[in-house]
């Protein structure tokens, strides 16, 4: 016997559990079905970014941080250690429990708000009077219905043509979270966040690290000049990069991995490594969802197809996050649960794509949210510009961490911001306010005459915004 629900949200990760709980807030009798499984077969909501993305990478940044803070800059603050190491083990140990807190925190956060749960695939069966059947593949097999339903299958790594994955040797992100010793060697394919991230980590903890990337620019996605400055202390720490890389082959044996490419000038060369991570993007996920069941119509990259609003071509049919257009970003999809659960209850909720922020959280972190140079430029678009560096800044100097800036862009004639890119210490934290002036259009002006703590980083938002008007007053 099938039960019945106002909507079934397939999916929970970040997208699917908060459209779950925001429907429910608004007195839907809601269920979320998600298959995550824990090492004990246990469901694990919160989909990729919980358990093999955003989450255990953090905690696997944060623990190489201190690592590499023990053993390079310690010192300087008149600590002495000696005979120092790392227990991978350990550390991979503390990652897990990190995952497992988010997890039960989310089943906790369903049943305070009585959203129903369900571990299982949830997949598409059939369209009715009463709704879309559900079927929830699991432990025990379920057929649910759901008056309205959200789609939040979220997306899976693209592998490279020719070498899957085998979580050994050529790894994604899950098997780059999965490594039990610190190789000598690591090839990393693909310079965006999780290359840059994942390359991080082991880079600290003492692996040789070559990133090869196909693009003949670093970060082309950012500002040009918080890439270079990114570029040249990525260089600096250790991190090996090769831009304009066609990869032609990739062996994997006992031994390890062999990479053939062409390099920018056309020359042949082969990187020999222990380990592989392949972060070449990603792909939406609608593998077993059964869309042409009910004639969910995708589009020719496989994902599902919506409008402004994440309406399907299907009535009551949404979807959200990494399974439709737009950045692939939790917070993204966030925003797109929250927004479609109003828009169900005849509310008008609303994404706003240029204000969603980016996050790369290497060190130094770089941050940004809104348009950069290049775009502006190739909109024909004048604008003015002001930056200022945290060699100048109090806080980051007491920090020890005075690597890159912030940078402002404002319309030329208005003032309004237009963009902000930041590098340098804290800049996940920094970048909040820019997205909160640039949602209530605010000019460079009115940041550059709000009072700022002193002494704090985020006197170099207001000092950036000051030289807007090339009038700082500490630089």
């Amino acid at each position: 016997m099938s039960k019945s629900f106002d909507v079934v949200v397939i999916g929970g990760g970040p997208g699917g559990y908060i459209a779950a709980i925001r429907a429910a807030q608004l007195g839907f009798n809601v269920a979320c079905i998600d298959e995550w499984k824990n090492d004990k077969g246990g469901p694990a909501p919160g989909g990729t970014c919980t358990n093999v993305g955003c989450i255990p990478s953090k905690a696997l940044l944060q623990s190489s941080e201190h690592f590499e803070h023990a053993g390079k800059h310690f010192a300087d603050h008149g600590i002495g250690l000696s005979n120092l190491s790392i227990d991978v083990a350990k550390m991979t140990a503390r990652k897990d429990t990190v995952v497992k807190q988010n997890n039960d925190g989310i089943l906790y956060l369903f049943k305070k708000n009585k959203v129903t749960f369900f571990h299982g695939r949830g997949s598409f069966v059939k369209a009715g009077e009463g709704g879309y059947e559900i079927a929830v593949a699991g432990a025990a097999n379920e057929t649910l219905v759901g008056k309205h339903v959200i789609v939040a299958t979220g997306s899976n790594p693209r592998a490279l043509p020719g070498a899957a994955f085998d979580e050994e040797r050529i790894l994604s992100n899950d098997g780059a979270l999965r490594i039990p010793s610190v190789p000598k060697t690591l090839g990393v394919v693909g310079s965006g966040v999780i290359g840059l991230e994942m390359g991080s980590v082991w880079r600290r903890l003492g692996s040789e690290v070559t990133i090869l990337e196909a693009l003949p620019a670093f970060l082309g996605a950012a500002d040009e000049q918080v890439a270079k400055e990114a570029h040249k202390a990525f260089v600096k720490q250790g991190l090996k990069f090769e831009f304009g890389v066609k990869i032609t082959g990739v062996e994997s044996g006992k031994g390890g991995v062999k990479v053939a490419y062409t390099n920018a000038k056309g020359e042949a060369v082969s990187l020999a490594v222990e380990r592989l991570i392949v972060s070449i993007g990603r792909v939406a996920n609608t593998i077993g969802l059964n869309p042409e069941g009910v004639g969910l119509k995708l589009d020719e990259r496989g994902a599902i197809v919506v409008d402004g609003d994440c309406k399907t071509n299907l009535p009551n049919v949404w979807a959200v996050g990494d399974v439709v257009r737009g950045p692939m970003l939790a917070h993204k999809a966030e925003e797109e649960g929250v927004a479609v659960a109003e828009r169900i209850a005849g509310q008008h909720g609303h994404v706003n794509f240029n204000t969603v922020p980016w996050v790369i959280y290497t060190s130094p972190e770089i941050a940004w949210v809104g348009q950069t140079e290049a775009q502006l430029k190739a909109e024909g678009r004048a604008y003015k510009t002001g930056s200022f560096p945290f060699m100048a800044n109090g806080r980051a100097r007491a920090l020890g961490d005075t690597t890159g800036f912030v940078k402002f862009i404002a319309d030329a004639k208005s003032d309004e911001i237009l963009g902000v890119h930041i590098v340098g210490p804290f800049a996940s934290e920094l970048i909040s306010e820019a997205v909160v002036a640039m949602e209530f259009k605010a000019s460079a002006e009115d940041i550059a005459r709000i009072c700022h703590a002193h002494p704090s980083l985020s006197e170099a938002t207001k000092e950036a915004a000051l030289a807007v008007d090339k009038r700082t007053l500490n630089f």
